[in-house]
Order: structure tokens, then C-alpha cells, then sequence
């Protein structure tokens, strides 16, 4: 009896096809790459992200960060980042900035109870050798980045080198509040520019798809109103969330989960995955 071994088809040698194709006056077309490849290609991305209005501000958002470090905080290091209060004109140098290195702000990031907490500040990184500054980004297991100025940080963050060390953080996780989180969207909106920079436009980092208003609160209350969250959506031409300091989106391995209190807008998109509880 014969044993049949089945080979595997030998593939044409593209080269020659594309000869064959030339002499006959046919120009091949360039394969298309689908957009989200593309994408993935031109801007690649972290893989672990918090992104809170109000920082930690609940056990449901405290949960999510303990299950994307995959140890408790207590046996988690961090490193904040105070540069986007710099740039806004309602917190600037002086003691919100303190209040937040110090976690005595009223908005929980720093203060939750880590190993260890040092300070990131990018408007020094450009003067210092990278030596200094990038071993210890790699050895630290969590981000926390202070609100503000989303374009001044994120201006600051390209200047650093953060921005191009960020992707190959594969174990760090980044927490961002508020302009924090703002910062790795795509685009904040003209609504909240604030510090203007070079490139006079409103582009951020777009290591997500999707842009965020936060803060959102009931008319009358400190934030901001539906009203004007809808009428910051209409300028945005991509997926649009708005959501207040109760709620945080987790994105993990490309995989964005809404982890909230039922304080989330969605306005265009859609989200893969939403978890939500009520307090």
C-alpha cells in the first residue's frame, strides 16, 4: 500500500507574478492594510490604562486598578505626574500641585496606601540624561497622572520622551484623572483648550480611540452640565464619552471596559464591554 505524504503548496515567488503582470501593461494595486491595522502600526499603544474623571473615588474604580496591576496596591510602586496643573489656569504652580504629590487631594490617587510613591515631573526630564529617569519609569508598576491642562501635558509628555517610551511599558499601569485621562485620547475638544501649543490645535496622543469630557454633574452643580456636554460632542467627530468622578474607563490588552456608578453619557462609538454598579 502506497502512504500518501501530503506537502505543503509551495507559494509563488511574488516577484515573478508581479514581471508577468508588468510585461503585460497591468500595474498591481498596493494590498490594502484595514484601517485598524494601520493604526496599531502607526501609533502603538499601552496596554494598561485607568481613565478616571475624578481619580479613585470608589471601591469599584479601586478594584478595577488592584485587578490591572494584579497585586495589591499596598505592594505596588508609583510615580506621579504633576505637570498638567501647571498649564491650567485654575491650579498653576503652588498648592494644588503640593496637594497632590503630598495625597492630601481631595481627589484619591496618590494617598491610596502604595509601597512607595516618587515624583515624575516631565518639564525636567528634556535637561537630564534619560539614564536617570527611564530605568526608573520601567521598574515602577503605576503612573498616577494629575489633572489640569491636557494639551500642556501632553506637550510635556512628546518633549520628555514619555510619550515614545510608553508603549513598551507592557507591565505599567497608567491612572490618569482628568486631563490625566484626556491626554491619551485622540482629541479634547476646543471646549477645553486652555494652554495653546505650538501645533495651535487640539490633537492629543491618541492611544485610545475615543475622547472624554469628564466631570460631568447635574445643572447647577460644579462640573460640567449635560447641556454642555452635548454641546462639546457635537464637535468631536469620533466615539465620545462623558462621564463623571464616579466613573473610570479601564482599557486592558485593547480590551475598554466602563467601570462606573451608572455616570456615563455616550454619545457616538460604542464600548466593548461596560461593568457598572451602584454605590
Amino acid at each position: 500500500m502506497a502512504v500518501w505524504e501530503r506537502r505543503p503548496a509551495s507559494r509563488p515567488d511574488p516577484r515573478v507574478f508581479t514581471a508577468a503582470l508588468s510585461e503585460l501593461g497591468i500595474r498591481p494595486r498596493p494590498a490594502r492594510v484595514p484601517a485598524a491595522r494601520q493604526r496599531s502600526r502607526e501609533v502603538p499603544h499601552p496596554r494598561r490604562l485607568l481613565l478616571t474623571s475624578g481619580g479613585v473615588t470608589n471601591t469599584t474604580i479601586r478594584d478595577a486598578l488592584a485587578g490591572l496591576l494584579g497585586k495589591p496596591i499596598a505592594d505596588s510602586t508609583a510615580l506621579c505626574i504633576p505637570t498638567a496643573l501647571y498649564g491650567h489656569p485654575m491650579a498653576g504652580p503652588g498648592a494644588k500641585a503640593w496637594q497632590f504629590i503630598s495625597g492630601n487631594s481631595p481627589n484619591p490617587m496618590v494617598g491610596l496606601g502604595w509601597k512607595s510613591v516618587g515624583v515624575l515631573e516631565l518639564t525636567a526630564l528634556p535637561s537630564i540624561g534619560e539614564e536617570h529617569w527611564v530605568p526608573l519609569v520601567r521598574a515602577t508598576d503605576v503612573l498616577l497622572v494629575a489633572g489640569g491642562d491636557a494639551l500642556y501635558l501632553c506637550y510635556w509628555m512628546r518633549q520628555s520622551g514619555l510619550a515614545d517610551l510608553l508603549p513598551s511599558l507592557s507591565e505599567t499601569v497608567w491612572v490618569g484623572l482628568s486631563a490625566g485621562s484626556m491626554v491619551m485620547t485622540p482629541r479634547i475638544g476646543e471646549d477645553f483648550v486652555q494652554w495653546r501649543p505650538p501645533a495651535g490645535d487640539d490633537s492629543t496622543l491618541g492611544m485610545v480611540d475615543f475622547s472624554i469630557c469628564p466631570h460631568l454633574a447635574q445643572e447647577g452643580m460644579p462640573g460640567n452640565s449635560m447641556a454642555e456636554a452635548e454641546q462639546w460632542a457635537a464637535g468631536i467627530s469620533g466615539p465620545a464619552y462623558a462621564m463623571d468622578d464616579e466613573t473610570a474607563i479601564k482599557v486592558a490588552d485593547g480590551i475598554v471596559e466602563v467601570v462606573c456608578t451608572l455616570g456615563l453619557r455616550q454619545f457616538t462609538g460604542w464600548c466593548r464591554r461596560v461593568r457598572c454598579s451602584i454605590l
